[in-house]
């Protein structure tokens, strides 16, 4: 048994119910910058093909005279593995033995299969072709057009009508997002084909692992296992609309407000505009002016706008502590007067502080009232699929448990995910994976540094809208080292992340933000209530965890 398993049970089941052993005492919402009108979904009619069976590049394969013949039906999103399972070239892995007869699985029963290589022979060592035709509606002409990748994992090539948009070096990194200008590519009123060569992550990447919390598909979840869209914007487009609430505590009797959205230029020309904003009956707006093809971001604070300071707010409480409220956020950018993008999101009012107490450990309060925090570890599925009914179904199981808390140890969910989260008041910790490359830090080399920078940012970006995160973790079974632990800490600074940040969910300090709070010392069984009520922040014996080298 491996270090991990010795400190969490080991579930083939989408939610791990392992009540935590790290006890806490103690805005934001729907990230939807695109307009529903203007978005193209590129979800269903994929095709895709080993690489080992194409011959053609990719100027070919992008092109409509490229004929994809015997190559596998695939719906957007999808691993590898999981469209062939669909289309039933390879049996259900979750009956008997058949994950462990697939060709590729060849990694010990109870291994880590994210810190050992591929082998050479194995299907997934060489890249995958994804391939989709669609119709670019002629309504498109004269617009921006934006192709987005919501997650690649990890590397890959990406053509639209026989010209390359992006690089192996451009696309690296599972937990990227990506976002292209193509206008100049794509053909409105015409047929279109857009051609992604994705290669599966090595042992030495930053990749999605489930180290000892699934087993593993012999892909390593290769391919396009997030939404593949289009959409269309003016001459700037807007991204990440968000509210920052702060409020007056301890009455909680008012709340200043922060609004923050990203511009992006999508033009060689300078672009002046006007960003407007509102909420309820509160309107604001300001003069922007973008350099060619430059991104910004533009923020509203209540020292521009008295008026985003509100009295009496109502605030959005979670599970078993009032109700999930929420407010609506409308946004646009004018240029001369004409709408060139616009946004509806929702967000909460409410506030997350933190603090370790006078004993050593971390408490946390909401909306300036103590919270015990009580939750679980929640895993996708092993080929991550998505199944809107079953995740609604687990997150009534949540509730049911008397639960308010999930953990997303590296594994970060869905849109839909935090949407159902923020209206149930189910509290959210996330943070960045053990046991893998994402704590070797030592083998970092600058491209993992980039990378691993760039993932926080796009992860922030995507979740700081939303009410239910509770903290962020820079680390799980180890702190970062100094160097990294600042760096993540300067980006989250930056984009003004509401919430608290904890350096790890162990009891280890650092020389940065000194001690956690944390243990992770165990126990890892039942233990009557009685205990936590004694429970010091030493716990019992610690226990070996993962080693960060």
């Amino acid at each position: 048994m491996n270090s991990a398993s010795k400190r969490r049970p080991v579930f083939t089941t989408r939610f791990l119910v392992n009540v935590f052993a790290i006890t806490f005492l103690g805005s934001h919402v729907l990230v939807a910058a695109d307009s529903a009108a203007s978005k193209l979904p590129l979800r269903d009619h994929w095709t895709l093909q080993s690489s080992a069976k194409v011959e053609a590049k990719g100027e070919i394969v992008s092109t409509a005279a490229f004929v994809p013949k015997g190559w596998h039906d695939a719906t957007i999103p999808t691993t590898v593995v999981s469209a062939l399972v669909k289309d039933k070239t390879l049996p259900d892995p979750f009956f008997a033995t058949n994950l462990r007869q697939y060709p590729g699985v060849t990694y010990p029963i109870g291994g880590n299969f994210s810190n050992i290589a591929m082998q050479t022979d194995s299907p997934y060592a060489v890249s995958w072709w994804y391939r989709k035709q669609f119709a670019a509606p002629a309504s498109y002409a004269g617009k921006t057009v934006w192709l987005n990748f919501k997650g690649i994992n990890y590397r890959a090539n990406v053509w639209l009508n026989g010209k390359q948009i992006a690089n192996s070096d451009d696309i690296a990194g599972a937990w990227r997002t990506y976002e292209f200008n193509v206008t100049e590519a794509v053909k409105p009123g015409r047929e279109n084909v857009l051609a992604v060569q994705v290669f599966a992550p090595t042992e030495n990447d930053l990749a999605i692992t489930f180290v000892d919390w699934n087993p593993a598909p012999p892909d390593k979840n290769m391919g396009l296992w997030r939404e593949v869209y289009l959409t269309t914007s003016g001459p700037v487009a807007m991204r990440y609309p968000t509210v920052v609430s702060k409020l007056n505590l301890p009455a909680a009797d008012s709340a200043q407000l922060t609004v923050t959205a990203q511009l992006k230029n999508g033009t060689n020309q300078p672009v002046k505009g006007k960003l407007k904003g509102q909420i309820e009956n509160v309107t604001f707006d300001q003069e922007v002016e973008l350099a060619p093809n430059e991104k910004k971001d533009v923020t509203f604070t209540p020292a521009q706008v008295p008026e985003l300071v509100f009295s009496n707010p109502r605030l959005w409480w979670p599970a078993q502590m009032g109700k999930p409220t929420l407010y609506a956020l409308t946004m646009s950018f004018e240029v001369n007067g004409a709408v060139s993008d616009r946004s509806q999101t929702q967000f909460g009012i409410r506030e997350v502080t933190s603090e370790v107490n006078a004993t050593g450990g971390r408490v946390f309060h909401i909306n300036g009232k103590n919270i015990l925090i009580r939750g679980g570890g929640w895993t996708p599925d092993m080929m991550l699929r998505q199944e809107p009914q079953r995740l609604r179904d687990e997150f009534r199981y949540v509730r049911d448990m008397g639960l308010n808390t999930v953990r997303l140890e590296g594994k970060l969910e869905t849109q839909e995910f935090f949407d159902l989260a923020d209206h149930e008041g189910i509290l959210v910790m996330a943070g960045w994976c053990c046991c893998d490359f994402w704590e070797r830090w030592t083998r970092w080399k600058p491209q993992d540094f980039e990378i691993a920078q760039q993932s926080l940012r796009d992860q922030i970006y995507r979740l700081r809208s939303h009410p239910s995160l509770v903290m962020w973790l820079n680390g799980s079974d180890n702190p970062p080292p100094p160097d990294v632990e600042q760096m993540y800490l300067d980006i989250e600074k930056q984009l003004l992340w509401p919430n608290p940040v904890v350096s790890s969910a162990t009891g280890k300090a650092t020389t940065v933000t000194g001690d956690s709070g944390v243990k992770m010392s165990g126990p890892y069984e039942y233990i009557a209530p009685g205990y936590w009520e004694q429970d010091t922040p030493a716990g019992q014996p610690n226990r070996k965890l993962c080693n960060p080298g």
